[in-house]
C-alpha cells in the first residue's frame, strides 16, 4: 500500500472514479490528442488536488454524500493542473516529468502545445456545465493565475534582486492559487457558512505554498530517480527559488555566478555547492513549516471526521518529503 493510498484512504474509492473518469472526459474525437492525455492521465501521479477537492468535500458534506458536482469539480481540478504541467514542461524543455517522457519529447511541441490547449479547453466547458456562477469565476481565475506565473518566472530569471514576497507571489500563482480555489469551490457547493468557505481557501493556499517550497528544496537535495525530473533543473534554468534567495544573502559569490548567468562549466556545481553550505535550504524548511501549521489552523471550523484528519494528515505528509 502506497503513502498516497494510506493518506487518502477516506476519497480511495472515489480517486479510483476519478482516475476512470478522466480518460473517457477528454474522449476520443482526436487520436494524437487523446494519446498525449492518455500518457499524462495513466502516470501515476500522487493527485493530491483532486484528493483535497474531495477530502474537503466529504467533510462539509459530513451526514450526506457528495455530489456529482463536487466529483466533476475534482476532476476539472486535476485537468487543469495537467494541462498546465503540459505547458510548463514545453517552457522549461523538460524531457521527463514523473519518471516518463514528457508529451512534447514523446510527440512534438506543437502537439503537446495543442494537447495543454485541448485540456484547458475541456476543462472549461465542464466547469461551466457545473451551473455555479461563482465556482466558475473562481477555476477561470486560476487558469489566468497559472499563466501570470509562468510569465512572472520567464521575465525573472537569474534575477537576483528578487525578494522572497515575489518569490511567494510567483509560488501562489503557479501553484497555490489551484489549490485553494478548488478548496473553496468545494466548500461552496456543499453550501456551507461563508465563513467555513474562507477558511478552506486559506487551507488550499498555505498547503500549496509549503508544498511548492518543498519542491523548491527538494531540487537540491534529492537525486533526478525520486524527482522524476532532472535535479536542480530550476537553477540550472534560472529559476531562483527560496533556498536561492536565502543564500543570495550570505554568499555574494553566488550572485556573480548568477548574474552571469551560470555560463562557465563549473559554475553550476559551484552555485549548488554554495546553496547548500548556506543557510538557504533550511530557512526555506521554516517557511515550509510555517505555511504547513497555518493551512492546519484553518481547519478548526470543521466537524472531527477521518476526511478532516486525513487534510491534516497531509500536512505532515508535504514536510515529510524532506525527511
Amino acid at each position: 500500500m502506497t503513502t498516497s493510498t494510506l493518506l487518502f484512504s477516506p476519497v480511495e474509492a472515489d480517486l479510483q472514479l476519478l482516475t476512470n473518469n478522466l480518460k473517457q472526459l477528454v474522449g476520443a474525437r482526436h487520436p494524437i490528442l487523446y494519446a498525449a492525455a492518455e500518457h499524462l492521465f495513466r502516470v501515476k501521479g500522487k493527485r493530491i488536488r483532486p484528493a483535497i477537492v474531495l477530502l474537503i468535500s466529504r467533510t462539509t458534506m459530513l451526514t450526506q454524500e457528495i455530489t456529482p458536482k463536487h466529483r466533476r469539480l475534482a476532476e476539472i481540478t486535476e485537468m487543469i493542473h495537467t494541462a498546465s504541467l503540459v505547458h510548463d514542461d514545453i517552457v522549461d524543455e523538460s524531457e521527463i516529468r514523473r519518471g516518463v517522457p514528457t508529451v512534447h519529447s514523446l510527440f512534438t511541441n506543437r502537439i503537446a502545445v495543442l494537447a495543454g490547449d485541448f485540456l484547458f479547453a475541456q476543462s472549461s466547458w465542464y466547469l461551466a456545465n457545473l451551473d455555479n456562477l461563482e465556482v466558475v469565476k473562481l477555476l477561470s481565475k486560476v487558469i489566468m493565475d497559472l499563466a501570470e506565473g509562468e510569465i512572472q518566472q520567464g521575465l525573472h530569471r537569474f534575477n537576483t534582486d528578487l525578494s522572497i514576497e515575489a518569490y511567494l507571489e510567483k509560488s501562489y500563482y503557479k501553484t497555490s492559487s489551484l489549490i485553494a480555489n478548488s478548496s473553496k469551490a468545494a466548500a461552496i457547493i456543499s453550501d456551507v457558512p461563508p465563513e467555513i468557505v474562507q477558511d478552506m481557501y486559506y487551507y488550499g493556499r498555505y498547503i500549496g505554498l509549503a508544498f511548492q517550497i518543498v519542491d523548491d528544496i527538494l531540487d537540491f537535495t534529492s537525486a533526478t530517480e525520486s524527482l522524476g525530473k532532472p535535479a536542480c533543473s530550476d537553477l540550472k534554468s534560472g529559476n531562483l527559488t527560496a533556498p536561492t534567495l536565502y543564500a543570495l544573502e550570505e554568499k555574494p559569490a553566488l550572485e556573480k555566478l548568477l548574474e552571469r548567468e551560470l555560463a562557465q562549466d563549473s559554475d553550476l556545481e559551484e552555485a549548488i555547492q554554495l546553496i547548500k553550505n548556506s543557510r538557504g535550504i533550511k530557512r526555506s524548511q521554516e517557511l515550509a513549516t510555517k505555511y504547513a501549521k497555518m493551512a492546519v489552523e484553518h481547519l478548526q471550523s470543521l466537524p472531527d471526521c477521518d476526511s478532516r484528519q486525513a487534510l491534516i494528515n497531509l500536512t505532515d505528509y508535504v514536510l515529510s518529503r524532506l525527511s
